[in-house]
């Protein structure tokens, strides 16, 4: 009778409020750069990270991811099982999707969703995190962030032409949107936003003749343009380039860009061009540039794996010591994606769902997508 007593009391204590109130308040919540909203396919959407940190002396594990409205409360996004596993990242080490958030582990959650249709976007947004512990399952809010302003200022081509595949899909675990660097004493993500845009022709190919050479890349030397009416505040040029694909070597953190510009928008943004041509750079730093001027060549140097321009926005100057911005373009005609990103090179893509509207104006194209720009 004793021993059964003392049982009983052992699962009380450990299902009290109590111990589901130190699991509760062990696990830090932030987000680090706040989200604006950008429309994409006609949607507006959010993305973001969110970095969880288990300050307990236990493992624990995340059961459910949930955005919420700060103000109304209303569940915007819900992420669990195979979907939360893909989205989260362990700092420093591989983790699979069910692994435990161990005592002193920080867990980035990369964040995307779109807004109903229609909707107004949230002023802020809070956060619940559904946790399963030694002592049994738990809920926790916080890291509320406010939402930023959307931008106003719409950009121009950054290339003419095209096809141009804008090469891009948040999923990637070694895409711009999940590789952090840490500079100055501080991680940042300037690739939040990136797109690597990639020449086509119309059956999808890459490349004339030896695919092997550098210069035989459909899109190698074409014009590189400004985006906006803009100032000219960073730039390098003098870097190599490999005259073949196959003899690429891998390049220092501070080279892995390459040549680039970067230019200071009337917003305060930052548009950044990376992997330019050596020799090809047609501005300096303190110069005026007008919208849609040719400013350099797309190339081939840093790390790249074949001929392409990248291109982001970001917060500050520095290519991989800024924190990534979401932009929209004017206007871009949208002939259709790859599914499939291996695709690429190799066969055509697919043509937009019938009645889809091909031109597109005052939004960003969605994953690998295959646009055209106005010459």
């Amino acid at each position: 009778m004793l021993r059964s007593l003392a049982c009983a009391l052992v699962l009380l204590l450990s299902a009290s409020p109590a111990a589901a109130a130190a699991m509760n308040e062990s696990l830090d919540m932030t987000v680090p750069q706040a989200p604006a909203p950008f429309r994409v396919e006609g949607r507006q959407r959010l993305m973001y990270e969110l970095h969880l940190t288990n300050f307990s002396a236990e493992p624990v594990r995340l059961q459910r991811v949930e955005a919420l409205d700060r103000d109304g409360g209303a569940v915007l996004a819900s992420f669990a099982g195979a979907e939360l596993g893909a989205r989260r990242q362990s700092i420093g080490q591989a983790a699979t999707a069910d692994a435990a958030l161990r005592p002193g582990e920080r867990v980035v959650v990369f964040v995307e969703f779109d807004l109903a249709a229609g909707a107004a976007p949230p002023t802020a947004l809070r956060h619940r995190i559904g946790l399963l512990g030694e002592r049994g399952e738990d809920e926790v809010e916080g890291a509320p962030v406010a939402v930023a302003p959307a931008s106003t200022l719409l950009l121009g081509p950054p290339l003419r032409g095209g096809p141009w595949a804008a090469v891009h899909a948040p999923q990637w675990p070694r895409g711009h949107r999940r590789v952090f660097y840490t500079l100055d004493g501080r991680a940042r993500l300037p690739g939040r936003h990136a797109i690597d845009w990639v020449a086509i022709d119309s059956a999808g190919r890459r490349a004339r003749g030896d695919a092997d050479r550098a210069a035989n890349s459909l899109g190698y030397g074409a014009d590189v343009l400004a985006v906006a009416d803009a100032q000219v505040v960073a730039a390098r040029d003098g870097i190599a380039e490999s005259a073949t694909l196959s003899g690429r070597r891998k390049h220092s953190l501070d080279q892995a860009p390459g040549n680039y510009l970067v230019l200071a928008l009337a917003d305060g943004r930052y548009a950044t061009y990376e992997h330019l041509r050596p020799g090809s750079l047609r501005v300096r730093v303190g110069e005026r540039v007008r919208r849609g001027q040719t400013i350099a060549a797309l190339g081939f140097t840093g790390d790249s794996t074949g001929p392409h321009l990248h291109f982001h926005v970001a917060d500050g100057a520095r290519p991989l010591a800024s924190e990534g911005l979401p932009f929209e373009f004017e206007r871009f005609e949208r002939l259709g994606a790859y599914p499939q990103i291996d695709r690429l090179g190799r066969e055509r893509w697919q043509a937009p769902a019938a009645g889809a509207a091909h031109e597109r104006r005052g939004e960003a194209p969605a994953s690998n997508s295959v646009v055209m720009f106005a010459e």
